[in-house]
C-alpha cells in the first residue's frame, strides 16, 4: 500500500488544484444560501488529503534511493517534452512542509477572515500556491521549475492584491510582481542558454554533466549569474528585496504561507542549481556576496522598523541570505536543513504576530505593549518561534546554523563571523519585538486585547508543538550529530551571539524604567536604516528616472516622428487629390495622354538598369 501511494505521489499537487475547481461555485456567488464558508472547508479537506498522502509516501521512501518518474507532456516532430518527477525523502518532505503549513494557515484563516466574504477567492489562491509549490518540490526539470516559478509569481500578485480596494495593497502587489519579473527574465535567459550546452534540463543529468563540463569561464560566469538572478527575486535578496515588505499588505494567513515557504521556493531552485553555479568561481563569489550583504543589511534594517510585520519580512530576507551563502560555498545539506527549520519557526512567528494584529487593530509596535499577561498563548508561541529561528539549543535553528557554521569554519572562516553577527542581530531584533509587543504596560490599543479564539489559537499551538519537536525528529532521523561530535567552537560562538543579542535586547526593551522609544544613534542614522538604506529613493533617482526619461523620448519620437511621417503621407495624399481634381476636364484625349505618359514613365523606370548597362557597352 505504501509503495502504491509512493508511485502516485505525483498526484499530491493535484489535491489542492481539485479543491480550486470544487470551490468555483462559491467564487462568483452562484451559491449564496450557504455563505462562503463551505469553500474554505472544502479546500482545507483537500489539503489534509494531500498531507496524509505525503506522510504515507514518505514512509515508503525513507532510507531508499530516489526514484524518478517520467510523465509524457508534449511530443511533436523532434520536440519531446516529458515531466520528470523525483520521488525521494527530500522531495516528499518538502511537500509535507508545504501542505502542513498551508493546512495550518487555512485553519488559521477560518478564524482570521471570519468576517470576509472573499473566502472562495482567498482559499482558491492558497490552494493554487500549494499546488504550485508541491509541483516545484517534485519537479526534476529546470524548464518546468521555471514555469512553476512563473505561476507562483502570478499567485503572489493575486494574493498580495487580495484586498484590491486599498491603494497600498495595489502598490504592493504591483511591485511584488514587477520585481520578481526582473529576476525571472534573467532566469529564463539562463534556462535557454543552458540547454545547448548540457542538452538537458533534468537536474540529475545536469549535476552529472557539471562534473565533467569544460566551458569558457566567461560563459560559465554569465550562465551562473543568470541562474542566480531568478532566486534573488524570489528570495527577496538585495537589490531585488523591496517587494517583500510591501507584500505584508496582504492577509496574514497568506503571509504565513509566503514568509514560511513561498519565499523559500527560490532557495530550493538555487540549491538544485548549485552544481551549475559551481562551474564559475565568480558566480559562487557573487552568490556569497549577495547573501552576505542581504543577511547583514536586512537584519540591521529589521531592528529599525516600527511595523511588526515588516520587521519579520526583513528577517526573512536575512535568513534567505544565509541560504545563499550556503549555496555559494557549495554546501547543499546545511542549506536544506536551514530551509526546513526556518520554515517552521517563521510560520509560527507570523501566526503569533498576526494573532496580536487581529484584535489590536494596529501593526505599530510603539502602540502595542503589555500583552504577556493578556495573551499568554500568543506570547509563548512567539517565544518558541523566536527560539527556533535563532541559535538557541536544542531547537532546530541551532542545529541548522551550527551545521552551516561548521562548514564555513572549514572553507571560508571569515563568513563564520558574518553568521555570528546575523544571529546576534536577529536575536536582538526578535527580543526587541517581544519587549515592545508583550512586555511593559498595556497601552490604549492593547488595554482590551483578549486571547484569540480557537481557529486562530489551535494551528498556532500545533505549530508551536512541532517547532519544539523538530530537533527530536532530526535526531531520530540521524540528520544532526550528537552533542559529543559537534564543533564546540562554532556551537559556543552561536550560543554566545544569541545570548548577547537576546541579553542586550532584554536589558533595553524589557526594562520598564527606560522610556520608550529608545534612541541610541542620531536620527539621521536611524532613518538611514528605517528607510532601508534609502534604496527606494536611490531606485527612484536612477533606474526609475532613466526608464521614465527613455519612455518620454520614445513617446515623443512616436508622436512627432512616427505619427508625423504617417500624417505627412495622409496630408500629401489629400493635397494631391485636391490638386488633381482641377485636372478633370472631361476630354478623352487628355485622359489618354495622361495614361500614355504614366506608362512611358513607368517603362523608363523599369528599364533604367538595362539602359545604363547598354550605354556603358556602347561607350566602351
Amino acid at each position: 500500500m505504501e509503495q502504491f501511494f509512493l508511485h502516485i505521489a505525483w498526484l499530491i499537487p493535484c489535491y489542492p488544484l481539485i479543491g480550486v475547481i470544487l470551490v468555483i461555485p462559491w467564487s462568483p456567488g452562484l451559491i449564496r444560501r450557504t455563505g462562503p464558508r463551505p469553500s474554505g472547508y472544502i479546500s482545507t479537506v483537500m489539503t489534509l488529503l494531500a498531507f496524509l498522502h505525503g506522510l504515507i509516501a514518505l514512509k515508503a521512501t525513507w532510507n531508499q534511493p530516489a526514484q524518478e518518474l517520467f510523465i509524457p507532456w508534449l511530443h511533436a516532430a523532434d520536440l519531446d517534452l516529458t515531466i520528470p518527477v523525483e520521488l525521494s525523502s527530500i522531495t516528499i518532505t518538502a511537500t509535507l512542509v508545504v501542505t502542513g503549513i498551508n493546512l495550518l494557515s487555512q485553519v488559521y484563516a477560518i478564524g482570521y477572515m471570519e468576517m470576509d466574504w472573499g473566502w472562495a477567492r482567498f482559499y482558491s489562491l492558497l490552494a493554487f500556491f500549494e499546488g504550485g509549490m508541491c509541483a516545484l518540490a517534485l519537479s526534476n526539470s529546470l524548464f518546468f521549475s521555471y514555469m512553476i516559478l512563473e505561476i507562483l509569481t502570478l499567485g503572489t500578485y493575486l494574493l498580495v492584491g487580495f484586498w484590491f480596494n486599498q491603494s497600498l495593497v495595489v502598490t504592493g502587489a504591483r511591485d511584488a510582481f514587477l520585481t520578481k519579473r526582473v529576476g525571472d527574465l534573467f532566469l529564463l535567459m539562463g534556462v535557454i542558454a543552458l540547454y545547448p550546452l548540457a542538452k538537458t534540463w533534468n537536474f540529475t543529468e545536469l549535476a552529472e554533466w557539471a562534473k565533467t563540463a569544460h566551458i569558457d569561464p566567461t560563459v560559465a560566469a554569465l550562465l551562473g549569474l543568470a541562474l542566480i538572478a531568478g532566486p534573488m527575486g524570489k528570495c527577496a535578496q538585495f537589490p531585488l528585496h523591496l517587494w517583500l515588505d510591501e507584500a505584508m499588505e496582504g492577509p496574514v494567513p497568506s503571509t504565513v504561507l509566503r514568509n514560511a515557504v513561498v519565499v523559500g521556493t527560490g532557495a530550493w531552485v538555487l540549491i538544485k542549481l548549485q552544481p551549475i553555479i559551481a562551474l564559475s568561481p565568480f558566480a559562487e563569489s557573487v552568490a556569497i556576496f549577495i547573501g552576505t550583504a542581504t543577511a547583514i543589511g536586512a537584519a540591521m534594517v529589521a531592528i529599525a522598523q516600527i511595523d511588526v510585520k515588516r520587521t519579520l519580512s526583513y528577517l526573512v530576507s536575512a535568513y534567505m541570505g544565509l541560504i545563499f551563502v550556503a549555496a555559494g560555498i557549495g554546501e547543499s545539506y546545511p542549506a536544506l536543513l536551514l530551509l526546513l527549520t526556518y520554515a517552521v519557526a517563521m510560520g509560527l512567528l507570523v501566526m503569533s504576530i498576526g494573532a496580536v494584529v487581529w484584535n489590536s487593530i494596529t501593526q505599530d509596535v510603539t502602540q502595542l505593549g503589555g500583552l504577556w499577561s493578556k495573551r499568554p498563548a500568543s506570547g509563548l508561541s512567539y517565544l518558541v518561534g523566536a527560539a527556533g529561528l535563532v541559535a538557541i539549543p536544542p531547537l532546530g535553528g541551532f542545529w541548522a546554523l551550527e551545521e552551516l557554521g561548521d562548514h564555513l569554519s572549514r572553507t571560508i572562516p571569515w563568513l563564520l563571523g558574518v553568521l555570528l553577527l546575523v544571529n546576534a542581530l536577529a536575536s536582538f531584533s526578535l527580543t526587541r519585538v517581544f519587549g515592545l509587543v508583550f512586555g511593559g504596560k498595556a497601552k490604549q490599543m492593547t488595554e482590551r486585547s483578549p486571547e484569540v479564539h480557537w481557529p486562530i489559537a489551535f494551528p498556532m499551538l500545533v505549530l508551536m508543538g512541532f517547532t519544539l519537536h523538530v530537533p527530536i525528529m532530526l535526531w531520530q532521523w540521524q540528520l544532526i550529530p550528537n552533542w559529543a561530535t559537534i564543533n564546540t567552537t562554532v556551537a559556543g560562538g552561536l550560543i554566545l551571539s544569541s545570548a548577547i543579542g537576546c541579553g542586550i535586547g532584554a536589558i533595553i526593551y524589557l526594562n520598564n524604567n527606560w522610556t520608550k522609544p529608545i534612541s541610541f544613534v542620531p536620527k539621521a542614522i536611524q532613518d538611514f536604516f528605517a528607510y532601508d538604506f534609502y534604496t527606494q529613493q536611490i531606485y527612484r533617482v536612477t533606474i526609475v528616472f532613466v526608464v521614465g526619461l527613455i519612455s518620454q523620448i520614445i513617446y515623443w519620437a512616436d508622436r512627432y516622428i512616427v505619427d508625423g511621417a504617417v500624417n505627412l503621407v495622409g496630408i500629401a495624399t489629400v493635397f494631391s487629390g485636391q490638386s488633381l481634381k482641377y485636372n478633370v476636364s472631361g476630354q478623352t484625349q487628355f485622359y489618354a495622354l495622361t495614361i500614355l505618359f504614366g506608362i512611358a514613365l513607368f517603362g523608363i523606370l523599369l528599364s533604367w538598369p538595362f539602359l545604363s548597362h547598354l550605354s556603358l557597352i556602347i561607350g566602351g
